[in-house]
């Protein structure tokens, strides 16, 4: 399926690109003045700062990752503050105590590909305690007379906060006896998603309001590459505080649903009779997907996320009509812009490990966009005159759509540009522009 204009004009998109200005800031959202920073540790709300009633020896926060039917996996520490036993009468037996805690429930509980929560696990004397659940949680801290306690509130009620951009993570008293959390909910990674941010009250009791909210980033459609399959069911989101924890999720997510829709297009093009060349690269593009799906994950993870399993609902197969307007909209457009992101975020992406795994994505992608085109050709010769003219208007109609999710979306978050490689608006628009003037005119 090999195809050297499709790499070609890739090329003179990624060159035409460079030109393309940088542009980090976000825009609108609530006023911060006052606001402050997160105290953060390992990228998540410290635990230090805090003045529970009962004051303990030692605070640890806490992961726990559990199968999706409720059994256990394992844990991972995430920050700690004082020292583990430190007033123990038995200081052996309350170490033994506190390394075999464990929990299968927690707070802040997300159940996707597997299901994970947090939980703060304390030492107090002989007592190892770990507390589970919000209630637990407000419980341990009484008063919520600090920052940090009202920070870790608003975390623990499932929104996330970041510890580097205000816009998505700050604190600040209110007067009220309370105090004010800066966080976000949802991500910016594909049509029709977007990240809100949301102006919370955190009451002396422990209450969490919100206040007011404001969206912004639109996702970038695209951000992450694959064909979605038909029967797709809408993604919950990702919860998770770091930017690129939430990208790589989303990724994954995609890169699962890929593999139905490559498994599926290859039934039915043995259905209506494709060339078995078409028919095994629709196979070998499942496979990939495996692949991308493998290293998508084990990003995600790497910055605290946990992917969304996909849900593509059981349909029958279709017409030969029907198969080439997907096609022609979902793999000769979408999934053909989709790795020429792919391509830009290989060249820069600045952390090494997602350079590497963009590399090997980005080619793998090109390939299944080549076999879009290749099955698009086949298919053509097949439909009839009106059947073809109306796959050229729905590809048409496909490029005027996607041309007005890049130039309406919001600038994405300033890591994942450099981190990640992911374009902004404007250089999303160049590299569009280029195949919308040489492959789709």
């Amino acid at each position: 399926m090999d195809s050297p204009l499709l790499r070609r004009l890739f090329s003179r998109a990624l060159r035409a690109s460079l030109a393309s200005p940088l542009v980090l800031a976000g825009c609108g959202g609530a006023d911060l003045t006052g606001y402050s920073a997160l105290a953060c540790d390992d990228g998540f709300p410290t635990v230090s700062g805090l003045s529970p009633t009962a004051a303990p020896d030692f605070v640890q926060l806490r992961l726990t990752f559990m199968n999706g039917d409720g059994s256990y996996i394992n844990e991972a520490q995430r920050n700690s503050s004082g020292t583990a036993c430190e007033t123990a009468s038995d200081k052996a037996a309350c170490e033994s105590a506190l390394s075999n805690l464990s929990s299968p429930t927690g707070f802040r509980s997300i159940c996707e590909m597997s299901c994970s929560a947090y939980y703060l696990a304390t030492t107090r004397g002989d007592e190892v305690t770990a507390h589970t659940t919000l209630e637990a949680l407000k419980g341990f801290l009484g008063s919520i007379d600090t920052a940090q306690e009202a920070a870790l509130l608003a975390f623990a009620s499932k929104y996330d906060l970041s510890c580097r951009d205000l816009e998505r993570g700050a604190v600040r008293a209110n007067g009220k006896g309370g105090f004010n959390v800066i966080g976000t909910t949802g991500y910016a990674c594909g049509p029709n998603t977007a990240l809100t941010q949301h102006v919370l009250e955190v009451s002396a009791s422990g209450e969490v309001k919100e206040v007011s909210s404001h969206i912004l980033e639109r996702g970038l459609p695209n951000c992450v590459v694959g064909r979605r399959p038909v029967g797709l069911r809408a993604s919950d989101g990702v919860a998770c505080v770091d930017a690129l924890g939430r990208h790589f999720a989303s990724a994954a997510h995609l890169e699962a649903a890929s593999i139905k829709a490559f498994l599926r297009l290859r039934e039915e093009l043995a259905l209506h009779g494709a060339d078995v060349a078409l028919r095994d690269a629709a196979l070998v593009s499942a496979l990939e997907e495996v692949m991308h799906t493998d290293v998508s994950t084990r990003l995600a993870r790497r910055f605290g996320a946990t992917p969304q399993r996909p849900e593509v609902a059981e349909l029958p197969l279709r017409s030969l009509f029907e198969v080439a307007l997907e096609n022609a909209v979902e793999g000769c457009v979408r999934e053909t812009f989709g790795a020429l992101v792919g391509h830009h975020q290989a060249l820069h992406a600045r952390d090494a490990e997602v350079r590497e795994a963009m590399t090997r994505i980005a080619e793998d992608e090109t390939r299944h966009a080549e076999l879009s085109w290749a099955i698009d050709r086949w298919a053509r010769e097949q439909l009839t005159a009106a059947e073809c003219a109306t796959l050229r208007e729905a590809q048409r109609e496909a490029v005027a759509t996607l041309r007005e999710e890049v130039e309406g979306a919001l600038p994405p978050d300033a890591v994942l540009v450099t981190e990640a490689g992911v374009p902004t608006p404007d250089v999303a628009a160049s590299l569009l522009a280029t195949l919308e003037q040489e492959l789709w005119a």
